[in-house]
């Protein structure tokens, strides 16, 4: 039987990848290691849940702990179920539009805001393939209005201070139509929760 390894695997989404690697290099927190579920797979949430299973059971054998770096998103509870299940833990929120602006303020904000769309600095720097193209606005000039017509803002949730990126953001609200926000994030409730995993002392 091979030895378990003493660090925390963090699976999570594919969106928040580059993030995560910063984290740990930035805070050199090497006793966490990172594997990811496609990012695509927000257009099709249903197969999350059973997937992250499967993760979760190729890897339960090989590591001391496992953490789930994902949100709901859009699974109706079933990603919490098999966490549940599977003996992990997950970071609290509904996606990660909240937990990188921070649960609190994102509960308190959307409480009385519910026509806003989020972008991320991934999903700025994808948002032509991962939105623009994956949602089919691309093939008919009313798409975008017929898909975002009932939303009146944008804000970007910036986790790093890139000028590319904000100009990406603006330029994505102007094609759209809609008012725009910068909000600078950071990696809200996200690098609060790595901080606080343990270092496993065997």
């Amino acid at each position: 039987m091979s030895k378990i390894n003493q660090r925390t695997l963090i699976i999570a989404c594919g969106a928040l990848s580059h993030e995560i690697v910063a984290l740990i290099r930035i805070n050199q927190w090497n006793h966490l290691e990172l594997t990811c579920l496609p990012a695509y797979w927000h257009h099709v949430p249903r197969r999350i849940p059973e997937s992250l299973k499967e993760k979760i059971r190729q890897n339960r054998d090989k590591y001391k702990n496992i953490y789930v770096m994902y949100g709901d998103c859009g699974t109706w509870g079933a990603i919490d179920a098999v966490v549940a299940e599977e003996g992990a833990e997950r970071i609290e929120g509904p996606h990660c539009f909240s937990f990188l602006m921070g649960n609190d303020q994102f509960d308190a904000y959307s409480e009385h805001e519910i026509t806003t769309f989020y972008l991320t600095d991934f999903f700025c720097r994808y948002f032509d393939k991962f939105v623009w193209e994956a949602l089919g606005l691309n093939r008919r000039d009313d798409m975008a209005d017929f898909v975002f017509g009932n939303y009146r803002k944008i804000i970007y949730l910036a986790q790093t201070d890139d000028a590319d990126l904000r100009n990406k953001a603006e330029e994505i609200a102007g094609r759209l139509k809609l008012e725009y926000e910068y909000r600078f994030t950071g990696y809200g409730d996200m690098g609060e929760v790595m901080s606080q995993i343990p270092v496993i002392v065997s």
